[in-house]
């Protein structure tokens, strides 16, 4: 099965089983924020997705978002907890070390950008799987960290909720 066909099962699976769809929701982004696993869940694509289904009336905005949220925060707090207590050996074992290039440019971003990179690291691609990670590793305190982690969380949420939620009904509205 393709990642195409794994997020179309996934959205048809919420859209038919919305009891459901909260869990999954949870899953996707604990998984999507989650180091090295977010490289592996098509879970960006799927919350767009979610947000058609949200801005079609099958399931409700407020809900997902939290439940999104706190999938990511705890995601990345996971991360970040890895990073602080293994630090290197997390770095030295597969599959980071087949990755030198990306644990480089995720330390440079980190060093780079400190606490407001943690911030928008969660919005770049293969960056968001491995920034608390590396936080974690050098040494940021937790305090910081989890300010940052809980506050980009919900904007993540939105961001990628946001345009099936309003714009399906705004497409609805123009077409209709």
């Amino acid at each position: 099965m393709s990642l195409h066909e794994i997020t179309i099962a996934i959205m048809q699976f919420i859209e038919h089983h919305q009891v459901w769809a909260l869990p999954i929701i949870f899953l996707l982004a604990f998984g999507e924020s989650l180091a090295v696993i977010s490289l592996l869940v098509p879970a960006t694509a799927i919350l767009f997705g979610v947000g058609a289904l949200i801005g079609s009336g099958a399931i409700s905005f407020v809900p997902v978002l939290i439940t999104a949220s706190v999938g990511a925060i705890l995601g990345d707090l996971v991360s970040y907890w890895l990073g602080k207590h293994y630090h290197q050996q997390v770095i030295a074992s597969w599959p980071l070390n087949k990755h030198p290039k990306l644990v480089y440019r995720a330390e440079q971003f980190f060093q780079r950008y400190g606490t407001f990179g943690v911030f928008i690291g969660r919005f770049f691609g293969p960056l968001r799987a491995i920034v608390p990670l590396i936080a974690g590793t050098m040494h940021m305190p937790a305090t910081k960290f989890n300010v940052v982690n809980i506050a980009s969380a919900p904007v993540w949420a939105f961001v990628l909720l946001a345009p099936g939620a309003f714009g399906v009904p705004w497409l609805e509205t123009l077409l209709g």
